[in-house]
């Protein structure tokens, strides 16, 4: 391979690609959220500058996605935090933990999802909505939700999830020195809601040296909601350079 085509390929191996370009198109992507209220100090201490919390809310998310293009079929799961960056509501991408490499190898490398390995699963049971997340052998949270109990306005669904995404970019150099610091922002596209429900909720985390859910220990569940849909994720856009700052 000559020297003008090893600067072609987006990613390695060279003869046998991690995952393709942006945009990636969900069809069937299946959502359960809980919204729920924790301690405010903590989130202070986890959200970063120049990020501002809104409230003491966190939502934690299982999302079933069973057909995406260029990158199979996943399931994925997190926390988020309701945020605002200048003066635009949206949410602070906190931890996602994932079970498919190309997602979790696209979402760090191209973009800045704060992906690690997990085994998520959300799945009937009974009558019950159920997501789940093990972390190794380990069980680090369960949610329960009734299932499809009462219909959900179809624009509330679509505010819910269409709200812009922050994280942080970061990327370092071979001894070890920061090269990218930045704050990122990122807002799927092309949304149809399918079905939208809510419902009762409860929701377990449990303590993990390495999955650390229950840092943000739940309080009080605000609302829970169930939704099916397509849509499309685009890539991030930096919005704030912490190594200028820093300057």
């Amino acid at each position: 391979m000559n020297i003008q085509n090893v600067s072609k390929h987006l990613t390695t191996p060279l003869t046998s690609q991690a995952y393709p370009l942006p945009p990636y198109k969900f069809v069937n992507r299946e959502y359960l959220n809980i919204v729920y209220r924790t301690d405010m100090n903590v989130l202070r201490e986890m959200v970063p500058e120049p990020l501002e919390i809104i409230e003491p809310f966190v939502r934690f998310e299982v999302m079933r996605m069973p057909d995406v293009s260029g990158l199979g079929s996943y399931t994925e799961s997190g926390q988020v935090i309701p945020v605002v960056f200048n003066g635009e509501e949206g949410d602070y991408v906190h931890s996602m933990y994932v079970d498919n490499f190309p997602a979790i190898a696209s979402g760090r490398e191209l973009s800045a999802y704060p992906k690690k390995l997990g085994a998520p699963n959300l799945y009937v049971d009974s009558d019950t909505l159920v997501g789940t997340l093990d972390y190794g052998s380990i069980r680090v949270a369960t949610a329960t939700m009734g299932y499809k109990h009462v219909p959900m306005d179809q624009n509330d669904a679509l505010k819910e999830i269409s709200r812009p995404n922050y994280m942080i970019k970061i990327a370092t150099g071979y001894e070890g020195q920061l090269r990218i610091c930045d704050l990122v922002r990122t807002q799927i596209t092309d949304i149809k809601i399918k079905e939208a429900w809510s419902g009762p909720a409860r929701l377990q985390l449990f303590e993990h040296a390495l999955a650390p859910f229950a840092d943000l220990p739940v309080l009080e569940i605000i609302s829970a909601s169930h939704i099916l849909t397509d849509l499309t994720l685009n890539a991030a856009q930096p919005v704030f350079n912490y190594l200028d700052a820093n300057k």
